[in-house]
């Protein structure tokens, strides 16, 4: 049985509740790529029939986590490398757009937020912990989506964010990397604090590009369901 059942608890839930904890459960491996979606056993662990899953698994098959086989059930979508430098073309355009629209919009206290995470991430750089450094630094990606205050494109970005979290890879880190990406980030705060729209459009784009190039460079593996001391590369891809 899943690990996030006892958290759920056995109550009937509604369309869009089980479609979040299915894309949980597909985002974090524990339906591994590739692997058959068990049905009956999800059907168990959520108290729900076979329509609302199998509803919920149409709107996952549409955001790419899942794909349907005709009378045969359905499986665990699979990350190529071509579909990965596909979704960080695509999330280059929208962090570029959220950077455009965060500019007038962000509000001090924000900016403030933002600001803080930005010194936690260099604290994180100059202590060499690549890993907090990683997730820090996502949390600053995602602020400035937020900043944008648009929900359509935050529903984009947020549903190619978990096709990118889905694939884990180890991709090299060189200092020269390390401190490029450190003093991109200085200038996107810099931007921010600036409202310099067309500006932190800029260094975004090209932020993102520079990282899509070396992710496709290094390759990646699919998550298998356990524990991984590597950062995800939506982490990877935020840097």
């Amino acid at each position: 049985m899943y690990r996030g059942q006892a958290f759920w608890g056995n109550a009937a839930m509604m369309h869009d509740e089980v479609v979040s904890r299915l894309r949980h459960l597909l985002i974090e491996g524990e339906i591994p790529p590739g692997a058959r979606i068990p049905e009956r056993e999800l059907c168990a662990s959520l108290s729900i029939s076979r329509t609302p899953l199998r509803e919920a698994l149409k709107v996952l098959a549409a955001e790419g986590l899942v794909v349907l086989l005709p009378n045969r059930g359905s499986r665990a979508a699979k990350l190529t490398q071509k579909d990965v430098k596909e979704l960080f073309e695509v999330c280059e355009a929208l962090e570029a757009t959220a950077g455009e629209l965060a500019c007038p919009r962000i509000s001090e206290e924000h900016l403030h937020q933002i600001a803080a995470l930005q010194a936690g991430m260099v604290e994180h750089y100059r202590a060499r912990d690549l890993l907090s450094y990683y997730r820090c630094n996502r949390l600053i990606h995602e602020s400035i989506v937020r900043a944008a205050d648009n929900a359509v494109l935050a529903g984009l970005y947020e549903s190619i964010s978990a096709r990118i979290r889905r694939a884990r890879f180890i991709t090299p880190m060189s200092p020269e990397h390390w401190a490029l990406a450190v003093q991109e980030h200085d200038g996107m705060l810099n931007a921010l604090q600036r409202r310099d729209a067309s500006g932190l459009a800029h260094i975004l784009r090209t932020h993102l590009r520079r990282k899509r190039e070396e992710v496709v460079q290094a390759g990646f593996a699919e998550p298998s369901g356990s524990q991984n001391s590597s950062a995800d590369i939506g982490d990877f891809a935020a840097s």
